[in-house]
């Protein structure tokens, strides 16, 4: 198993917070594309009626957290998006394949980004077969690698769409912070796209912060201007002092150690509340318009 232990700090961090919301969730499995086994985390709404709406969660390359739990980003988020009447479905693409962490790691970069836009169409077909689930309400968020894996499954030449394509495809789409956005790398080898012919096959909202130097904003906001140019349904939206995991609770800003950026600076990540506050607000109202 490749164990490597830059991020273990942050995970604690991040995991605190978790621990409570993972305990309510069901604890379920699903297979990928490639037939990995992948441990999940199902949380149901209260108070809603089934069949729910659902959203589907991809983990950034920390990993979704430790000890058998969440962390605190995605346990807020789960919480969050079930009291506005959402089912969640959060799921770990590294550890079944051998990874504690994939940040820095090129070849595990790579494997990543081959593998998980699979994944995320097994968790639709996962879900679209419960019957609390409604099948075509169905939506899909990632953060920082995940949310590069949000754009690499939700293009239209997706790598990760099974062929044929399900009756049902996702019909929304959140990325914060991602990586891989840019024209050259959401084309090949990662996906069929051309270079500037990008498309989504349903409303794409990117969330980003200005100051982020791991995954800078400057090329993800060009990238989704010439989707938007195209007439595509996409649209980006960067605050101006928040940096990357600008959404997590409580995590004071500073330097992560572990992975270093071309420059040879670390990255500077950290929550922001009033970004924190506006993404809270605007993510279930951009949900509602395609799935309620």
């Amino acid at each position: 198993m490749a164990m490597k232990p830059v991020s273990w700090i942050l995970a604690v961090i991040l995991a605190l917070a978790g621990g409570a919301a993972a305990s309510a969730a069901d604890r379920v499995e699903f297979a990928g594309a490639d037939g990995t086994r992948l441990p999940a985390w199902f949380y149901a709404p209260s108070g809603a009626t089934p069949p729910y709406p659902a959203i589907v969660f991809l983990h950034g390359c920390s990993g979704i957290g430790i000890g058998g739990g969440i962390s605190a980003t995605y346990g807020a988020w789960a919480r969050h998006l079930n009291e506005a009447g959402y089912a969640v479905l959060a799921f770990d693409s590294a550890r079944p394949r051998g990874f504690s962490t994939t940040c820095g790691l090129r070849q595990a970069r790579r494997t990543m980004l081959r593998t998980r836009p699979a994944d995320a169409y097994g968790a639709l077909t996962y879900l679209q077969a419960r019957a609390d689930i409604a099948p075509d309400r169905i939506g899909l968020m990632g953060w920082s690698q995940g949310g590069g894996i949000v754009l690499l499954s939700v293009n239209t030449a997706s790598i990760g769409r099974p062929t044929p394509a399900p009756g049902h495809d996702f019909k929304a789409a959140v990325a914060l912070y991602p990586a891989t956005c840019s024209k050259t790398l959401q084309s090949k080898p990662f996906t069929s796209v051309e270079p500037g012919t990008w498309a989504t096959i349903a409303p794409l909202l990117v969330l980003h912060g200005a100051r982020d130097n791991w995954t800078p904003a400057g090329p993800c906001r060009a990238f989704i201007a010439g989707v938007a140019g195209r007439g595509g349904p996409a649209a980006i939206k960067a605050y101006r002092d928040a940096a990357h995991s600008f959404d997590a609770p409580n995590l004071k800003l500073r330097r992560r150690s572990g992975p270093r950026l071309k420059d040879g600076s670390t990255p500077l990540i950290g929550t922001h509340a009033a970004a924190r506050a506006d993404a809270m607000r605007i993510v279930p109202e951009f949900f509602a318009r395609s799935l309620k």
